[in-house]
């Protein structure tokens, strides 16, 4: 499947609006339209959805947003989906993300292999984490060459 870019502008433009509502939603509290609003988004582009750019952010958005719900079934379902769109293998964010998810519904070796991707990655990602997933994590990496530790 070849890779589009970029929407049309008046395309591009519906998506961003409804984004937008989704974000102001956030903001204000409400999750649950919050993931109505970029569902609707998601639903605007063109099929398949996950040829498209917005489709990795939108979905990196949902799944965010469900796994701050404690919905980790459900951010699962999202992050995974997301791992087929445009530049989400190797995004630190993305793999951390569905780390954790995978750490909270108990699939361990799953979750050890997003959690050490985002890891090496970018450690700062998990700058602003709850520290246990970095703690276990480290468990299983060794230090670079030279070092004792991370």
């Amino acid at each position: 499947m070849q890779v589009r870019k970029a929407l049309d502008d008046a395309l591009h433009g519906r998506i961003t609006a409804l984004s937008d509502q989704g974000k102001l939603l956030e903001e204000q509290g409400q999750p649950e339209a919050t993931i109505a609003r970029w569902r609707a988004a998601y639903a605007v582009l063109p099929t398949p959805p996950q040829q498209w750019n917005a489709a990795t952010w939108l979905l990196t958005a949902i799944g965010d947003v469900l796994f701050s719900m404690g919905r980790f079934d459900d951010a699962r379902e999202a992050l995974r989906e997301c791992m087929h769109c445009p530049d989400a293998i190797g995004n630190p964010f993305i793999h951390l993300r569905l780390g954790q998810v995978q750490f909270e519904l108990g699939n361990l070796v799953r979750a050890k292999d997003e959690l050490a991707r985002a890891f090496l990655i970018d450690r700062d990602v998990f700058s602003h984490e709850d520290p246990k997933y970095e703690a276990w994590i480290l468990q299983f990496l060794d230090p670079p060459a030279g070092q004792e530790s991370w």
